[in-house]
């Protein structure tokens, strides 16, 4: 009886099913996993910004209109995901701002459950999408 060296194209077809299933599987997660990670740099980004426009406050005796007013702009990994703006609450006594992250791109889709996040003057942070607060922030 002749031996061959090597594997049968019917071994080499079980590989490729086996992998291309477990890569099936390792995709819907490893996007979860990276919305997660970009959600939490818009977040970290958010709360960074609050505390600039605390800061502001003590100094300027109002809220920062924008965050160039700040000295700020979005780190790469925000800006390529979200959009961030802050504002100043018109005609609130005591002044009031809201800085919010807008999603963009891939992250609308990929992170549909939490949406746009905002927070304010007094820290209430806010969710748009179906997780609510708990969930996203």
């Amino acid at each position: 009886m002749l031996r061959t060296k090597g594997f049968t194209l019917i071994e080499l077809m079980m590989v490729v099913a086996i992998v291309a299933i477990l890569a099936a599987l390792a995709y819907p997660s490893y996007t979860a996993y990276i919305a997660r990670s970009n959600r939490a740099a818009a977040e970290s980004f958010l709360l960074e910004v609050s505390n600039r426009q605390q800061r502001y406050l003590l100094d300027a005796r109002s809220y920062a209109a924008d965050l160039a007013t700040l000295q700020m702009s979005p780190p790469a990994e925000v800006g390529r995901n979200y959009t961030i703006t802050t504002a100043p609450k018109a005609g609130t006594t005591p002044p009031g701002f809201t800085a919010t992250a807008t999603p963009i791109g891939q992250q609308i889709t990929s992170d549909s459950g939490c949406g746009t996040l905002t927070i304010d003057e007094a820290g209430t942070k806010t969710a748009t999408g179906t997780k609510g607060v708990a969930g996203c922030w």
